[in-house]
């Protein structure tokens, strides 16, 4: 079993991470929708605890009362505590015809970290990096598929203790993210503009955009559309559950003169699908070579670099932006997954664009692309 290897023999074993995909196999095993939901809202629970379940064991070796776990749910939590496994997960997958497709999830969920695990990271006295974090390079805010004005979300990032961020919602071209029209960016801009007129210098909006990388890795806006922001991200929306090689559609965003960084590159989602495919060592040198920032994208089901991943990106050369990817103000502690995969890959903060002060972001974000690399 690969959770009883993970639980037993691992020192630092994200039990969490284990046990959450364990009721996520139970979920897909299920005939009922009702109960796949439930199970599926028990692994989304277990998973955003912010403590390991062997924490919360009592003396009697019961657990106390977690919300959104039913009694089947915590048979299964314990049968793994106590054995790294559990039988009652494997018997309802026997009885289903689903074998095959859950095993596929299985390897879909590599290299997430549950909340928990995030803390025990972050918590190594010897990283540095929350106190070094400047600013979120990604989030979305009312203007496309986000929840947040503008001054809300300057108003939490400054809670935050953060110097500066930048709001990015999508291009005109995701039209299913409610991509934001230029006029509508024109507008965006003002709310910006007052944002900072009303902060000083003590806080720095800035106006960036998540373009879509199509097919053929071009951008969904033209190119004096994208030279209006501050800061553009292109990552890839479509063509994520393909088998065949997309290396060039990668490289040919990365040598897009307008894009600083690629964001969550692969557009893999926990689960569900791998995302694109690619020589990632030749997208990684492209990228150093033309000084475009790669990022690991914190939204908790993406979590996208991972930190094996980022680590050959790391070795490529390259820069990295660590970001939330937050479409509500609360999801903006989502940066931390992406600073726990940094620091699981050895990412140190001169690498991490977003520890620059602002004065050396701004710098590097109006460079040509030529004048970029670090």
């Amino acid at each position: 079993m690969v959770g009883a290897v993970t639980v037993q023999r691992s020192r630092h074993a994200d039990v969490n991470a284990v046990v959450g995909g364990y009721l996520r196999d139970l979920a897909f095993a299920q005939l009922s929708q009702q109960k796949m939901f439930g199970y599926k809202r028990a692994a989304a629970a277990i998973l955003a605890l912010d403590v390991p379940l062997t924490d919360l064991v009592g003396p009697d070796g019961a657990l106390p009362r977690i919300p959104g776990i039913g009694p089947g749910s915590t048979r299964v939590i314990l049968e793994i505590l106590d054995t790294g496994e559990s039988p009652t997960v494997e018997h309802a997958i026997e009885g289903s015809d689903r074998r095959a497709d859950i095993e596929r999830r299985r390897q879909l969920r590599r290299h997430f970290l549950s909340r928990a695990e995030v803390r025990r990271v972050l918590s190594d006295p010897t990283f540095k990096g929350l106190q070094q974090y400047r600013g979120d390079l990604q989030m979305h805010s009312e203007w496309s598929d986000g929840n947040p004005t503008v001054q809300e979300i300057a108003d939490a990032c400054r809670q935050r203790g953060y110097q500066y961020a930048a709001v990015t919602d999508h291009s005109y071209g995701l039209k299913i993210a409610g991509g934001m029209s230029m006029t509508e960016a024109a507008q965006q801009r003002t709310a910006i503009d007052d944002v900072n007129a009303r902060h000083g210098n003590q806080f720095r909006l800035l106006q960036g955009i998540e373009a879509n990388i199509d097919a053929a890795g071009q951008l969904d806006l033209a190119d004096d559309e994208a030279a209006t922001f501050d800061v553009v991200l292109a990552a890839p929306h479509s063509q994520l559950r393909k088998d065949e090689d997309q290396t060039n559609r990668m490289l040919t965003a990365v040598a897009h003169p307008a894009v600083h960084i690629l964001a969550h590159p692969r557009g893999r989602i926990a689960g569900s699908r791998a995302g694109v495919i690619a020589n990632w060592g030749a997208v990684f040198a492209a990228a150093a070579e033309r000084g475009v920032a790669i990022e690991i994208d914190g939204d908790p089901a993406r979590q996208d670099l991972d930190h094996t991943l980022a680590a050959s990106a790391l070795d490529a050369g390259c820069v990295f932006a660590l970001d939330s990817d937050a479409h509500t103000v609360i999801q903006l502690s989502y940066a931390e997954t992406a600073l726990a995969h940094a620091r699981l890959a050895g990412i140190l903060a001169e690498r991490i664009v977003n520890c620059w002060p602002l004065d050396r972001l701004l710098a590097w974000l109006s460079r040509p692309a030529a004048e970029r690399r670090q």
